[in-house]
């Protein structure tokens, strides 16, 4: 009887097929975003990988800071349409209310999140670099003389 109820021709075939066509739909899934406008053109494959960045001439008018910010805007928003692409796919092969569905759903949301669309860019891991000292003539010390250490032809630090 638990025999007949998973045969071939029961529900056990259907959800295995439905589960290999989300994985080849998935695996061919492309989004693309633009930015800045129309100057920044970001496509992403199904992992999340940038495979084409496309640069406008109205991006040089942005300056290298905010070109890297605008292209990393872009390819974040391009993977968050890559998840709304894949809820397409779940939905129309095997269903978001199945835990192969759930799991492929939240695998996505988690890996790419709606970005936060903020006027002011979120504030760095990392503190800026401090600049590269600069060596000025002025003394480091009270006692020393401005020069270069050698004005008596011996070291001044010998004194």
């Amino acid at each position: 009887m638990l025999g007949e109820e998973l045969g071939a021709g029961d529900g056990v075939s259907r959800p295995r097929g439905a589960a290999a066509a989300l994985a080849d739909r998935v695996a061919t899934l492309r989004a693309s975003a633009s930015g800045a406008d129309g100057a920044v053109l970001v496509t992403v494959a199904s992992s999340g990988n940038v495979t084409e960045l496309e640069l406008d001439e109205r991006s040089l008018g942005l300056g290298a800071p905010g070109l890297a910010t605008e292209i990393l805007r872009t390819i974040r928003r391009a993977q968050s349409a890559l998840a709304g692409e894949v809820a397409d796919a779940v939905e129309a092969t095997v269903g978001t209310s199945t835990e192969t569905g759930k799991a492929v759903l939240d695998s996505f949301t988690q890996r790419f999140p709606a970005p936060a669309e903020a006027d002011e860019p979120a504030a760095p891991v990392m503190p800026a670099r401090a600049p590269f000292p600069s060596f000025s003539t002025v003394p480091s010390l009270p006692h020393q003389a401005p020069g270069n250490g050698f004005e008596s032809g011996r070291d001044s630090r010998a004194r």
